[in-house]
């Protein structure tokens, strides 16, 4: 058996080879990103390790994929939008994921932006760079247990994140789709609507799917609070970016932390000079209310390992049955 692994980055490689070694199975190891250019680097294997950005094409990648007797493409992460489904089903191709790899990890990020906008610092570090020291009046904050957190999207991401800021003394409410038990300690449910007009920090945790895509646009910022941070930790296009600048600027909203953008594979995950980044994401970044990071979220040593670990099992266990 053997496996090729594409968007290997350094931190990953200690992991694969270790599951390598106590498996006996090769795992070809690709820095690359899997696109249609570089498929043929995993001739002889059964299936491909993958994780965003990845760009799979149209009917033809998965023809070809089939083709050269790959069978399984097992994704390193929680997210499959960037798979064709449909295309995986009609040829027999098996997609697997990692639904948990580190519901913590992600949820720990997007708690340190909320309170870092919470805090104003990046307002702070803006005045001091012009040698401001005062006490500015717009400045001021409030402390978190005075708050309301509402969650969009209750996996297990979310589950983790209502358990941190309940911990903080928050109130915490959340929309989904289906109640979950499990959770009921730490959260009130209720609607989309009353997630959006009455949270003080909204928290996107919902997978990207065609009725959730651009779900955050003008309507729903609109009627957001004027004090309402937007934080999200899931996919890019969940929000409407042009919208969101137009809230941030005309300060409809006061801040927004974003590990995620909907124009993010053109860039992340690269070096790209500075005169090169799409317009929208240099508008966002000069905003000393806005944190971007470059879909880090994920990226602690616990997650990694269980994403290499569980990724290739996936594959492996699916072979071996």
């Amino acid at each position: 058996m053997k496996i090729a692994a594409y968007s290997v980055f350094p931190a990953e490689k200690p992991y694969f080879e270790q599951w390598s070694k106590d498996h006996h199975v090769e795992v070809k190891l690709i820095s690359a990103p899997l696109s249609s250019a570089n498929l043929a680097e995993a001739a002889d294997c059964v299936g491909v390790s993958v994780q965003p950005p990845s760009t799979l094409g149209g009917a033809d990648f998965y023809q070809q994929f089939t083709q050269m007797g790959l069978k399984y493409i097992g994704v390193r992460s929680a997210g499959v939008d960037f798979v064709n489904l449909a295309e995986c089903q009609k040829h027999g191709i098996k997609v697997t994921n990692v639904p948990a790899y580190s519901p913590r990890a992600i949820a720990e990020m997007g708690l340190t932006q909320a309170l870092a906008l919470l805090r104003k610092l990046g307002e702070y570090r803006a005045e001091m760079a012009q040698g401001k020291f005062n006490l500015n009046p717009h400045l001021i904050s409030n402390e978190i247990y005075n708050l309301t957190v509402g969650l969009i999207g209750l996996g297990h991401i979310g589950g983790e994140t209502a358990r941190l800021y309940r911990a903080l003394g928050a109130k915490v409410i959340a929309y989904n789709r289906s109640h979950k038990v499990e959770y009921e300690s730490v959260v009130e449910y209720t609607d989309f609507d009353s997630v959006i007009t009455q949270s003080d920090i909204i928290s996107l945790h919902t997978p990207l799917t065609s009725a959730t895509e651009g779900m955050i646009g003008a309507p729903e910022l609109h009627k957001m609070k004027d004090n309402a941070i937007l934080i999200n930790m899931s996919r890019g296009r969940l929000v409407d970016t042009a919208a969101l600048i137009a809230a941030l600027e005309s300060h409809q909203i006061a801040g927004a932390g974003l590990d995620t953008l909907a124009n993010e594979a053109a860039f992340f995950r690269k070096d790209v000079p500075v005169d090169q980044l799409p317009a929208d994401y240099r508008t966002l970044a000069a905003m000393p209310n806005v944190i971007i990071t470059p879909h880090v979220a994920f990226y602690t040593t616990t997650a990694i390992k269980n994403m290499v670990n569980i990724g290739l099992d996936n594959i492996y266990q699916q072979e071996k049955n």
